[in-house]
Formats: structure tokens, sequence, C-alpha cells
């Protein structure tokens, strides 16, 4: 999605959300940049806010860490991800579920080649592996009750198969970016999302 579209589509209604918005948006994308150039843990916070043109703590108003400057806001990302789950339809099957949730966290990149370079970043900096594998797990302990209720099974019970159930999914989700930051982004990640849930659950 081009900024036009998103600053249409998603940005705050207000001139002063707007202003923080594009700020937040600037820097991102000098972060990106840099990371991408030379590399995420050679890029410190001091040269991003040098580069965006603002103070150190001007930055880490918008963001708390240096790894949200790769992606955003990963609160969000977990947010979205529940609540499209938690949104779908009584009669929508666990995987079906699953799967609009993984869609709508996609769609939260600001464009296809930004999307690109942070699968690429994730994938490729040990660092970024380890704090993705720490949030992959935490997302799926609050999905945890969404998924057991529409699987019929007990809430909070010892019952593995809904915790069986999201690991499939969040690997199928990691296969399927890997795959498609090998292929140069060509094609559509969600369908090779689907390639590799059909491959399991087969």
């Amino acid at each position: 999605m081009k900024q036009e579209a998103k600053a249409a589509a998603g940005a705050p209604a207000t001139l002063w959300d707007r202003t923080r918005w594009l700020a937040s948006q600037e820097i991102l994308e000098t972060a990106l940049r840099l990371f991408t150039e030379q590399g995420y843990d050679e890029t410190t916070i001091a040269q991003i806010a040098r580069e965006a043109g603002v103070s150190q703590r001007t930055l880490f108003r918008y963001f708390g860490t240096k790894e949200d400057l790769l992606g955003g806001d990963q609160g969000r990302f977990g947010r979205v991800l529940t609540e499209t789950i938690g949104e779908q339809p009584a009669e929508a099957g666990v995987w079906e579920a699953l799967r609009a949730g993984v869609a709508a966290v996609l769609a939260l990149h600001d464009s296809r080649e930004q999307a690109l370079e942070r699968f690429r970043l994730l994938h490729n900096t040990a660092s970024l592996r380890a704090g993705w594998l720490e949030k992959r797990l935490r997302f799926q302990e609050e999905l945890l009750p969404l998924v057991e209720a529409r699987m019929g099974v007990t809430v909070g019970s010892a019952d593995p198969r809904a915790r069986a159930v999201l690991a499939t999914a969040f690997a199928c989700l990691d296969a399927a970016s890997m795959a498609w930051v090998d292929n140069d982004g060509k094609g559509d990640i969600l369908d090779l999302y689907d390639e590799c849930l059909a491959a399991v659950r087969a």
C-alpha cells in the first residue's frame, strides 16, 4: 500500500495526530534504510535520530525500543491479531480464524517493499530472530483461550491440541515469510502461508 493510500485510510484525523503519525513514519523509514544498508546490530539509535532530524529523546517518545524501529508497535500487531481472531463468526473454523488474523497482521505493513526488507532483516539477524521467538510465544499464550474456545477445548485445561494448532500456524507463517524472502518478494506471502499449512495438515 502506498503512503498516500495509507495516510488516507489509516492516519489519525486531527492535524496534531497526523503530524505525529507522519513524523513516526519518517523515523521508521530512516531506521529501515539504515538497517538495510549497514545491518541492524551495527546501526545505533543516535545515528537514526540524527539522520531523521530528531533528538534521541523525541525518537523514544515514538518508539520504546530499537526493535520497535524495525516493524513498528509490536504490541499493536498482537492486538490486531487477537481482535481479528476474536471477531470471526462462531461458525468459522479455527484454521480459518487464524488465517484471518495472519492476513490482518500482514496488512499492517506500509508497503510490499518495506515488508520484504523487514522480513529479510528478521530472518538474517540473530538478535531479531531471538526477539521474534519471544514475542511469538507471548502471542500464542494470549491467543490460547480464544483458540481453545473455538476448538471446544476447556479453557485453561492441560489439553495440548490448541497449543499445537497455534504453534503450527506460527511455524507456517515463519516458513512462508522465509520462502518469500528467498524468492525476493515474488508472489503473495499469504498464498505461501496457505501452501505451508496445507502441507502440514495433509
